[in-house]
């Protein structure tokens, strides 16, 4: 008999040490997700988790240290429960936090943008004029004849005045300096500005014009131009040969060649059109300059004295020069887009090509 109470004795201080050791255990318990905070249930509350193993063993303690072995075990357990029911919140807490949705925002993914190719190539433009000295001007799009036509030295009779060409708002027949249009080109701007200012006069006028045309791979009835206009004492033909050429260079590469071919435009005198050298195949000839070597650019002159004089400025004191480009035009040439179409578009396909342009 005595020898069963030293057993039972050294029984109940086994069980004793495995619910101390056990019990910090549980006190130490850590979890990141639902499935861990499980798994930990399962080994120490489940039916065959260790803590009902040593409850199970209880009947083997000593009748006297059942009381105290008694009230370790269910310490145990109600800790356990506390630790793991604290480890299920967290994880339930986190899981909400994580997803959180924001109805305010788009249900579809945001992506970063990128310049459309049109604005590419005008900044670079606005860019190489500004570092020669040229400020930015800007002006109305629904413009009426007066500066549109008038000012700019177009006849009465000249064909842009037709509606094959020109978009009308509002048509006065009795006064055609009051027809409201939409401006066809942005000579407008520098109508405005010379009616304002005083040379000298060294600015450039981006804007989109409309002209009413019809819509193919080739041209739209909506497009972009950027002009110059420089007016001062004694400007010369030479100033605006070397300005062009500065800036085919600056836009195309150094090696770049200009030539100046005789044209008419009822603003400028003399007129010409500009070409450069083919950056394809370096003036070689190829089918994208149609094997001549030259490829069209822009349209330039020295400003006519009438448009001096119906702007309010001296002709017989000043002089000027003006260009005009279309960025269109420009855009094809740098990124070959063979039809003017995919600017307006939106195509986010074609669009993306442009992502790694500045």
């Amino acid at each position: 008999m005595h020898n069963i109470l030293i057993y039972d004795k050294i029984i109940t201080n086994m069980i004793l040490d495995k619910i101390a050791k056990m019990l910090e255990e549980v006190k130490n318990l850590t979890a990141s997700t639902p499935e861990e905070t499980e798994s930990l249930r399962l080994k120490y509350l489940s039916k065959k988790g260790e803590i009902n193993a040593l409850m199970a063993d209880f009947r083997n303690v000593a009748a006297e240290q059942k009381k105290e072995v008694g009230m370790k075990l269910n310490e145990l357990k109600q800790t356990a429960l506390e630790r793991i029911n604290a480890l299920r919140e967290q994880c339930e807490a986190k899981d909400t936090k994580d997803d959180f949705v924001d109805l305010s925002r788009s249900p579809y993914p945001i992506r970063l943008g990128t310049r459309h190719p049109l604005t590419i190539v005008k900044n670079e433009i606005i860019d190489i004029f500004t570092r020669m000295g040229f400020i930015l001007a800007d002006g109305p799009e629904v413009e009426d004849d007066l500066h549109v036509f008038t000012k700019m030295n177009f006849a009465a009779d000249h064909p842009a005045r037709d509606m094959q060409d020109t978009f009308f708002v509002d048509v006065n027949p009795n006064d055609v300096t009051k027809n409201i249009i939409l401006r066809s080109h942005t000579s407008s701007v520098q109508a405005r500005v010379m009616e304002t200012t005083q040379p000298p006069i060294r600015v450039i006028c981006p804007g989109r014009v409309y002209r009413n045309e019809a819509i193919t791979a080739r041209a739209h009835c909506f497009f972009h131009q950027v002009e110059g206009l420089y007016i001062d004492k004694n400007v010369s033909f030479t100033d605006l040969k070397q300005v062009l050429l500065t800036f085919a260079r600056e836009l195309f590469g150094a090696d770049t060649k200009i030539r100046l071919r005789p044209s008419y435009f009822p603003f400028t005198e003399p007129s010409a059109e500009m070409d450069i050298s083919c950056h394809i195949c370096g003036g070689k000839g190829c089918g994208f300059c149609k094997y001549t070597g030259w490829v069209e650019i822009l349209g330039c002159g020295m400003v006519d004295p009438n448009v001096l004089d119906l702007c309010g400025i001296d002709s017989k004191v000043y002089s000027g020069y003006a260009f005009g480009l279309g960025i269109e035009r420009i855009t094809n040439l740098k990124y070959h887009v063979a039809d003017l179409r995919m600017f307006s578009e939106n195509d986010v396909r074609f669009l993306k090509e442009f992502e790694a342009a500045k």
